[in-house]
């Protein structure tokens, strides 16, 4: 059973850094790569992240030079580091993956950036 568990959301105040977390099992994490999205209200779901099974990672033009993501192959983890958060980064962030034909995502971690 492929089962992904976000964590680390919370409230923020602009200029500060998150890490989010995404566990991971089901899956051969290796092989896999894994995905961050997220949703503010009223928005479409916005594609944030993407790291490869061997590390390569991609970033929307939005998070690209604040955001960072990596992985911990023996924890079957990825990480979302957010820093120089704003308060257009408020959102559900929530991590998905590709198994065998299928996509998995999440329930995400709700992170608010306010003052």
């Amino acid at each position: 059973q492929v089962r992904l568990v976000e964590s680390g959301g919370g409230l923020v105040q602009p200029g500060g850094s998150l890490r989010l977390s995404c566990a991971a099992s089901g899956i051969v994490f290796s092989r896999s790569s894994m995905r961050w999205y997220r949703q503010s209200p009223g928005k479409e779901r916005e594609w944030v992240a993407n790291v490869t099974g061997d590390g390569r990672a991609d970033f929307a033009d939005s998070v690209q030079g604040r955001f960072a993501i990596s992985r911990d192959w023996p924890k079957n983890t990825v990480y979302l580091q957010m820093n120089s958060l704003k308060p257009e980064d408020t959102a559900v962030y929530s991590c998905t993956t590709n198994w065998r034909g299928r996509s998995y995502w999440g329930k995400g971690t709700l992170v608010t950036v306010s003052s």
